[in-house]
């Protein structure tokens, strides 16, 4: 009696090329750099970020100059440039094997105040976009008789929730649970991953000494730094036996209980 099994996920399979969204700025642009420095060649996505994403696009071909590198603009809250992304990037490298879905809305209501355009403006982005990228990378691998891997950049609250950003949480919670979805559908040909990062970056709600304080809170004494986050994204991409499964690199803190998200802790 002989039994067979799929063939095994070949990382040697995977094109060095990869899709990094809102990689203008923030986490994204640090994903974008740590790729190039690699040796990864990176499609460079954003929105209305042009100037950001060129000087991603040149500090990525600084750190290697035989790299490609190359911007692209989408909307990523419209289903058909999300389509259109996909395309171009395959179009303009050749072969593509990895995306790093990082865009995120992230925009603050509560269980009063949600409402179907906030609702449906987190749902477009942060998880239907994610999904039909992912797709996209697939049918492009089937295609080519490659592999492929995406990274979705999740948040270390969905493991310690409060009711603060609504609609943000909502879609977050959606994508982690198509990274598991995704992971059993589209194996052997794809890993799926999911990145969950505790507070990394500070932002306009927080002042300097505020997010160093937050930044504290955790079992560790600190949070989840961009190269921490960075490293975990390179490692994701790695490792031939990880998909379906989220790391959380945050120091710890979902394992303690925030009542309110940390942008409106004082």
């Amino acid at each position: 009696m002989s039994v067979s099994f799929a063939p095994r996920f070949s990382a040697q399979l995977v094109p060095r090329v990869a899709l990094v969204t809102g990689a203008a700025t923030r986490l994204g642009r640090a994903i974008a750099l740590a790729l190039a420095q690699a040796g990864w060649d990176v499609a460079i996505h954003y929105r209305n970020s042009q100037a950001q994403a060129s000087e991603t696009q040149q500090d990525c071909q600084d750190i290697n100059a035989a790299g490609r590198f190359h911007t692209f603009q989408a909307d990523l809250s419209d289903a058909d440039d999300c389509r259109q992304l996909a395309a171009h990037v395959g179009a303009h490298f050749g072969s593509w094997g990895a995306v790093i879905n990082s865009a995120s809305v992230f925009e603050h209501d509560t269980a009063t105040s949600v409402n179907a355009n906030s609702a449906s403006n987190h749902w477009q982005t942060n998880t239907v976009a994610p999904v039909l990228l992912t797709q996209a990378l697939y049918a492009h691998a089937q295609q080519h008789g490659t592999c492929a891997v995406a990274v979705n950049m999740l948040d270390q609250k969905l493991w310690n929730l409060n009711p603060d950003f609504f609609s943000y949480t909502l879609s977050k919670s959606a994508l982690e649970t198509a990274t598991t979805l995704l992971a059993q559908a589209l194996a052997p040909i794809m890993r799926v991953v999911g990145v969950a990062p505790g507070l990394t970056l500070t932002s306009h709600m927080l002042s300097d000494e505020q997010f160093q304080a937050l930044h504290k809170l955790s079992p560790l004494g600190q949070s989840s730094t961009p190269e921490d986050v960075v490293a975990t994204v390179l490692f994701a991409l790695n490792n031939a036996s990880i998909t379906g499964t989220t790391l959380l690199v945050d120091g710890g803190q979902h394992l303690m209980k925030f009542e309110r998200d940390f942008s409106l802790m004082t």
